[in-house]
Parts: C-alpha cells; structure tokens; sequence
C-alpha cells in the first residue's frame, strides 16, 4: 500500500494534517470521502487524477457555457450545452487500470485533423462510426457498440456543412448520446462515466444550453466565454464588474435559472467543498450562478476551502486578493445575506512562498471574516509553476 511521507505542511496554528487517515483513505479510497469541486476548464485536471488514489467519491460541479473550439461548432448545430470541459473532466477521473480504458481514453482524446478536407474528415468519421477505424481495434465490442450507436445517432442530424477541423471525439460522442437521450445530457455523462467507469461523480452545474455573459468596468457588454479567457481571443481591456447566464448566443437575454435538486443534494451532502483554482470567472464564479448554490452550500456542515490562482489570470484584472474573497463571498451569500461568511468559506489555501501571488495576501480581511489562512509548500521544483496536485490533494483531504 501507498503511504504519505510525512511533510512539513504546517497551518496557521502548527498543526499537521492527518497522514494516518490519508494513508486509510489510500487503502481504501472506494470508501473515501466525498470532496465537491467547483471548477470548470482542464485546471484541475491534475488533481482529480491524483485525487483518486485517496477517493472514488469526488464530486466535480462543472460549467457548461464553453463557446470556443469544437465544443462551438456542436452548440451552433444541436442549441446544446458545452461539453468540452465536462469530457475533459471524465477522462482525468477514469479508472486507467481497467481492461482497455487505456485504448477507450486514446480514441475520446482524439482529434481530427486541422488540414484535411471536408470530404476526408467526413470518411474518417465513417470509419470510426462503423468500427472500422484503427483507433477502433482495441475497443472491446460491448463498448464499441455503445460508441458507435451514439456516433450513429450523430452522423443522422449532423449538418452536412460541418465543420469537423479539430473536432474532439469525445464530444462528438457526448453529442450523440445527448441527441439519444432526447437532449438530456445528464444521461449522456451518465453514459460515457459508466463506459470509463470513472472513480467520481462528474455533473454540469446547468443542463440547460445557456452562455456566459459579462459586464466590463468600462460599459462594455458580451456574451460568450470565449470571449472572455484571454485564450482564442485578446486579453479583456476592463475589468468584470459582473457576469450572468444568457439564454441566446447574440441577443442579450439574461436568464435566472435555479439549482437542480440532484446538484443541491450533492452540495449539501459534500464532506468538503473546494472553490477550486482555474480562470476565476468563467470557471469558478460561473458554477456560482444558479439561484440555490450559496442556500446549497450554507446546509452543508463541511469544510469549505478557496485555493486561489497562482500567477496571472486574464478574468482577475484589476483584482486583488481582498476583491477576490468579496467576490466569492458576496456571490455565495445572494439570497443569504444574514448567513455568517464561515457557512460558505472557512479555509484559505496559499502555497508558501507569497511571491507567487500578483498581489498581496490581505490577512486582516481574512480574521475579520473568520476564515483561516493556510501558508503550505504547495509548490514542487517538477510542478512549478503549479500546484503540486498530490500535495494539494493531501492538504485538501486532511481537512475533512
């Protein structure tokens, strides 16, 4: 069995996590706690690879408004959610020792070309449909039937002008299943997690196909995430002052849309919630939005920890550490104003070293608050200049 060497992770009052239960949970992480995640994007890909050496039980709320790469091209053709950040996560949390997920985790992972023509793209799609494809061969017939019935359902309402250039074949496949199961993507993820057999429990925060909307500092209005990360698109030139769910892609329509039960009970049952790092706005804040998550996480008598961004994040212009903790805070406590901050943040987790921050840790906000700073050596010469996942995951887990 694994165990934890024991490291100087050291918290405010010189306490040590508990390595003893880590090292149970390790033994038996079928049994391991139930950590919730707040996340979005491929940040916390990681650690929920690592994080499943101590749990099987992880619970990762994840957004649904990517508007950018192929996860575009689906939303323009079916009026669907994103499903590429919900793919990625699925993958990170498959169970790699299972009987061919290795093969099954390559083909989903799979790109189409960049350069090919519209004709060729469209053959290869055929030969993967049909089972013909090499990328196929391995892919035990039980879950090669599964995949190629979705991808079927797929090919039958795929426009034929689309655009298949860099198309992800996982979501091609989340697609097909989402169109099997008359738009119901919750059976879709259901779907693809129990073909991968994934340790953790993966669920989009909405299932409704809504986009991301935001208001700048300078007036400034638009809807789209890919409009916003700094990634396909040029840096924001203003800050967010706010952001809101949108039921249109072009027309500004904002939408209130309330928490499902299901996401709620997972909330409120969660052994920890972790607000966890990833572009602050379109990642973590958007997971915030649905009327019920702040009521949802105030039930929950659980640990509930912020690991904010090392570095520079495009979406936190203008920020610093006090705005980020007001942000958090005051989104969490809308509809809940005379809730005590200490029902939806308890813990603050920084790695040691401050100078990886682009701003200075305001301690005094932090003790008004009631929330406790936890300085740990979260960062390793093979991880810089990221986290450490095991070690993020240990810290994490030890607070439960």
């Amino acid at each position: 069995m694994l165990t934890i060497p024991p490291t100087d992770y050291r918290n405010s009052y010189g306490e040590l996590p508990d390595t003893a239960k880590l090292n149970r949970d390790l033994g038996a992480p079928e049994h391991g706690p139930k950590a919730l995640f707040f996340s979005g994007g491929s940040a916390l890909n990681g650690l929920s690879r690592q994080i499943t050496d101590y749990t099987h039980n992880s619970i990762h709320l994840i957004t649904p408004f990517d508007s950018g790469g192929s996860s575009a091209a689906l939303r323009d053709a079916f009026d669907m959610p994103g499903i590429g950040d919900l793919r990625h996560r699925v993958l990170a949390l498959a169970d790699q020792s299972a009987p061919h997920n290795e093969q099954l985790c390559r083909l989903l992972q799979y790109r189409f070309s960049a350069t090919q023509t519209h004709e060729a793209l469209t053959q290869e799609l055929g030969e993967i449909t049909s089972g013909a494809h090499a990328l196929m061969s391995a892919i035990p017939s039980e879950a090669r039937a599964k995949l190629t019935e979705q991808l079927s359902v797929l090919s039958q309402h795929l426009p034929e002008n689309f655009d298949l250039r860099m198309a992800s074949v996982g979501n091609l496949v989340l697609a097909g299943g989402y169109l099997a199961n008359a738009n119901d993507l919750g059976a879709s993820l259901l779907c693809l997690s129990e073909l991968l057999n994934i340790r953790g429990t993966v669920h989009a925060i909405v299932k409704e196909p809504l986009h991301l909307g935001v208001h700048l500092g300078n007036g400034e209005s638009f809807i789209g995430q890919h409009l916003l990360t700094g990634k396909e698109h040029p840096d924001i030139p203003s800050p967010v002052s706010s952001i809101f769910l949108n039921r249109s892609a072009c027309e500004h329509n904002p939408i209130t849309v309330p928490l499902d039960s299901e996401n709620s009970q997972l909330i409120a049952g969660a052994d920890l919630i972790c607000y966890a790092p990833g572009s602050f706005y379109s990642s973590l804040m958007a997971n915030l939005l649905p009327v019920g998550v702040g009521e949802a996480v105030a039930k929950a008598s659980c640990p509930k920890v912020f690991v904010p961004n090392l570095g520079l994040d495009p979406e936190q212009l203008g920020m610093d550490f006090s705005a980020l903790i007001q942000t958090l805070t005051r989104q969490l406590r809308q509809g809940s104003a005379d809730e005590p901050v200490s029902n939806f943040l308890n813990y603050v987790v920084i790695d040691a070293d401050r100078s990886r921050y682009p701003f200075p840790i305001n301690t005094d906000l932090l003790k008004a608050l009631g929330v406790e700073l936890l300085e740990l050596p979260l960062v390793t010469s093979t991880s810089d200049p990221y986290y450490d996942d095991d070690r993020l995951a240990q810290v994490l887990l030890s607070l439960i």
